[in-house]
């Protein structure tokens, strides 16, 4: 310690060490307190992100479980909601969005909405059972080919004798 004298002769004492070098790190810290804040904000923002398009399947799941449960009640007779009107649907269905967020190429973000296709499952039913029309009458028609064959193969063998 040194003692520096005031001008009223009084004693002040500093604390001054010239052989320990004081470390100056505290302007570094902040910039790097900085880069890992935006890197933590750029995982929320992910996380942000996949919570709403998770929320989004949600949603459009229930949706879709709204729109099986009206189909029901609509097939069902008696239904305490169709008694007065019988031919009367319950629900009826316009144009159905859920937010969206898409990331773009350039890793940027577009929040959007998504369509909830209402009718996919009709259409789907009903391709299905397109198909497996066709492959019966492909079925029934081969069937009848061979028949039709073997039939020919019968008939000639009795010609012959």
């Amino acid at each position: 310690m040194k003692k520096i004298q005031d001008t009223d002769k009084k004693p002040i004492l500093l604390k001054v060490s010239l052989l320990q070098p004081t470390s100056v790190t505290t302007a570094i810290v902040p910039l790097r307190l900085q880069e890992e804040k935006i890197i933590s904000e750029q995982e929320r923002l992910i996380t942000q992100v996949e919570r709403i398009n998770q929320m989004a399947g949600e949603l459009e799941a229930a949706i879709l479980e709204l729109k099986a449960i009206a189909n029901t009640l609509n097939t069902q007779k008696g239904s305490p909601f169709l008694k007065k009107e019988p031919w009367k649907n319950i629900c009826q269905y316009f144009a159905v969005s859920v937010p969206w967020v898409k990331r773009k190429p350039d890793k940027s973000f577009i929040l959007t909405t998504r369509r909830v296709d209402l009718f996919r499952a009709e259409r789907e039913a009903a391709l299905l059972a397109q198909q497996l029309r066709q492959q019966t009458k492909k079925r029934l028609a081969s069937q009848r080919h061979r028949k039709n064959k073997s039939g020919n193969h019968t008939k000639r063998l009795f010609k012959r004798y």
